[in-house]
């Protein structure tokens, strides 16, 4: 099974996106040649290969940014012909401004437009053909849910609720209704012959989801499966597969006892330091033109000071004060503290432009280089709050063991939060990464958050 970081990448969908980058690529190839002929062609092959990688490349990171590569979601034919018309709409700026600097790899007007256009229709086919394979639920994994309360309901909603997912629920067994049950899966309320059960069925796993496993586990049963080649996972373990973040709620102690993850090695440490602020000083002197411009708007547009120092909870739970623009009112705070809101009308016209495209974090880079925080960590959160929180959110304070970052998991998977539902959320994503912290978790995270930036998401 292809696993990254401990979740689960069905072999499906990596086939789909290299499929389709072997569609861009042989489209446009094709139509080039068709147009120059053959002896154009093989005699330029080597440049014209570039070109059409370059394009392929290209086109497909404009796809991912316009989230065409999250299929969780049923869209219809109209809304992905838009979305894919919007990619390859910002692809061509892209193309132009490389060809603007490198002419060398610049392809022909009278080979691109066709090319373009031929392209547009083979993914839209490959998309619609993909589509129809998803609705028919092929190349899915059967799996028998051994339950039917709340971690059986919660594995429901990820296996049967998204268009995408790559298993599909055979039976639940248990003597009580599912709360999530979209497809009327059928609840055998007596334990069969697993063995043979499964093999009739093609069920190829087990997930173990009893909310009280002490008093119900069919030990024997469950043995007999292992040892036939049947998979059989533990509920918490196969939602955290399948989702990228820890159930908070249902995860035992001992998951964080004998987990290899939640610390890093001395050169692990180290090489994370290093990356931190090695992208801290690039960040701020590339955004120095930006951060000046921005100091004298907020300056102009209302009174009080151009930055705005907020007391925050560190590593090991050290307060320190993180840096950012401001973006609201002065007196913004005068009542105290409370949780952002949607529209909030303590925020001035300029700060919610900056708080959208994150112009209001680059001062934290300056935090990065002095050690408070990290480039990727969980978000750091105010006193007042992490008291709180901590009192009403079991393993809240396990998020204060490494350093606080400007960016993290949390951030790029779950949408802008302000509320205790959404810190509990928020913390799933921030034990997972903290369970598989590492560099290259690091870089994941980054190349994720430039599409989070670039695209509006996740602030307020």
């Amino acid at each position: 099974m292809p696993y990254l970081f401990k979740k689960y990448y069905p072999l499906r969908n990596f086939i789909f996106w290299a499929g389709e980058g072997l569609w861009i690529f042989l489209t446009f190839s094709l139509v080039h040649y068709i147009l120059v002929g053959n002896y154009l062609y093989s005699y330029y092959l080597t440049t014209y290969l570039i070109q059409a990688a370059l394009i392929t490349v290209v086109f497909q990171l404009c796809l991912y940014f316009y989230d065409l590569y999250d299929l969780s979601r049923d869209l219809t034919i109209t809304e992905t012909g838009t979305k894919i018309t919007n990619a390859f709409g910002l692809g061509c700026i892209v193309l132009g401004a490389i060809y603007y600097f490198l002419p060398v790899v610049t392809t022909s007007i009278r080979i691109f437009w066709p090319g373009y256009f031929a392209i547009c229709g083979v993914v839209l086919l490959w998309r619609w053909a993909y589509h129809l394979m998803l609705t028919r639920r092929m190349f899915v994994q059967n799996i028998l849910v051994l339950g039917t309360g709340e971690l059986a309901a919660d594995i429901a909603k990820e296996v049967e609720g998204k268009h995408d997912s790559a298993y599909k629920i055979i039976n639940f067994i248990g003597d009580t209704e599912v709360t999530f049950n979209p497809h009327q899966v059928e609840i055998l309320s007596e334990l069969p012959e697993m063995v043979s059960y499964c093999r009739e069925h093609d069920i190829e796993k087990i997930v173990l989801a009893l909310d009280d496993r002490r008093k119900k586990t069919p030990t024997r049963e469950l043995l007999k499966c292992k040892l036939s080649g049947i998979s059989v996972k533990q509920g918490v373990s196969f939602y955290e597969g399948i989702t990228g973040k820890l159930m908070v709620k249902k995860v035992d102690p001992s998951e964080i006892f004998f987990s290899d993850g939640f610390t890093l090695n001395r050169w692990s440490y180290l090489f994370k330091r290093i990356l931190d602020v090695s992208l801290s000083i690039s960040g701020l002197i590339l955004s120095l033109p930006l951060m000046i411009f921005s100091a004298i708007i907020i300056k102009l547009e209302s009174p009080g000071p151009i930055l705005y120092l907020q007391e925050r909870v560190g590593e090991k739970g050290t307060v320190f004060n993180v840096i950012k623009f401001r973006s609201m009112r002065q007196d913004a705070e005068k009542d105290g503290a409370v949780w952002a809101m949607k529209n909030d009308t303590r925020v001035t016209h300029f700060g919610r432009f900056i708080r959208k495209v994150r112009i209001d974090e680059l001062p934290q880079m300056w935090n990065v280089l002095k050690g408070e925080m990290s480039f990727v960590g969980p978000r750091p959160e105010r006193p007042v709050f992490v008291n709180q929180l901590t009192e009403s959110i079991p393993y809240y304070a396990i998020r204060h063991y490494i350093r606080p970052g400007i960016t993290g998991w949390a951030q790029v998977c779950y949408p802008y939060g302000a509320s205790e539902e959404d810190a509990l959320r928020k913390l799933e994503y921030d034990l997972y990464y903290m369970k598989n912290i590492s560099i290259a978790m690091d870089l994941l995270v980054i190349f994720h958050t430039v599409k989070t930036v670039l695209f509006r998401k996740g602030s307020r």
